[in-house]
């Protein structure tokens, strides 16, 4: 819980309790010595804290009218204290609330080449559990605001808003990021974001989901680099369970969704090797040194080669695709300091 409204909470019970003693006195103060009847002496002390005005049920001695007079500073003390604290506790949760957003938006404005994926469904979800898994910085723009306490519980940076709107793709940092995730169920609404964040950031990778493939080559059109069809995708999963039912088992288990056992990493050549010293794959000695083997290369233009040759060249701003256990993952990741390009 939050410190400050614990603090609020505390003065909260301090002043109802207060009150609930002010309320005890009057009471036992008319009953015993005004000689009212219990009900008249709750009455009297009621109408004596609020001030209302209304007439005693009886009339006061002197004795019953100083006690009525103590009673009347005490109540307006307390009754006081008791409104303001109450008050303050109402406003200030806003206030924490309004708080929470601004730390929130700052810690978002401090991102750079970050992921910026637009609904926090059931796509979204798997993707920021992959993303989670990788250490990747991202931010989630989820529009239903009935959402907000289900991204607070998963401690994950978001902006509530409508995804169609330039401001908001703005503060999620889309002009920054380097990749976009539109996850969104419906097809127009991920063909409109895609092309706002097209128009904001020429440079950034777009991929999106698309639940009818009519809608694929129009996505493509509005700027995704990549259009994901998750019905097609998964019937060809299962359709790969029945033709090549090892080799997908083997697949599933290389990286499974919502794990931190990452087996399968690509590294830019830059992170692996010092130009002076090694000029192939095979002067990596990856290996050796991790444990891992290289599995792919990705040239400066894009082209992958599948199980590539030891003697092949390597190439600037190229990439290799490395196999190994999570605990070897773990070691390259430790041995060059793969993890602060992933954030």
């Amino acid at each position: 819980m939050n410190p400050l409204i614990r603090f609020f909470r505390t003065k909260i019970y301090t002043a109802i309790s207060l009150l609930i003693l002010i309320l005890l006195v009057g009471v036992m103060g008319y009953k015993f010595v005004s000689g009212y009847a219990w009900i008249d002496a709750l009455y009297m002390t009621v109408i004596t804290m609020t001030t209302v005005g209304f007439r005693e049920v009886h009339p006061l001695d002197t004795e019953s009218k100083i006690f009525t007079i103590f009673l009347i500073l005490a109540s307006v003390v307390i009754v006081g204290y008791a409104l303001s604290i109450i008050t303050e506790y109402i406003l200030s949760k806003d206030h924490i609330e309004e708080l929470k957003h601004k730390k929130m938006q700052k810690k978002i404005d401090g991102f750079k080449n970050h992921v910026v994926v637009c609904g926090y469904g059931r796509n979204g979800k798997q993707t920021v559990r992959k993303l989670l898994a990788h250490n990747r910085s991202f931010v989630v723009i989820e529009k239903d605001k009935e959402m907000e306490e289900r991204l607070q519980l998963d401690n994950v940076p978001y902006v509530i808003g409508n995804a169609n709107e330039d401001a908001v793709l703005l503060q999620a940092g889309v002009d920054r990021a380097s990749n976009f995730i539109s996850a969104l169920p419906s097809d127009a609404d991920n063909l409109f974001v895609v092309l706002s964040t097209r128009q904001i950031n020429k440079n950034i990778n777009i991929i999106s989901r698309a639940s009818h493939e009519s809608s694929y080559e129009k996505l493509k059109f509005a700027g995704a680099n990549n259009v994901i069809l998750p019905d097609k995708i998964g019937g060809d999963h299962m359709a790969s369970l029945v033709v090549v039912p090892g080799l997908m088992e083997f697949i599933d288990n290389l990286s499974i969704v919502g794990e931190s056992n990452i087996n399968i990493e690509e590294v830019a050549v830059e992170k692996l090797y010092d130009s002076r010293k090694a000029r192939t794959i095979k002067d990596l000695d990856l290996r050796k040194k991790t444990g891992c083997t290289v599995i792919g290369y990705k040239d400066s233009n894009g082209d992958y080669t599948v199980n590539p040759e030891a003697e092949m060249p390597l190439e600037p701003n190229s990439k290799i695709i490395v196999l190994g256990r999570p605990e070897q993952i773990e070691i390259l990741n430790s041995e060059y300091d793969i993890e602060i390009e992933n954030q």
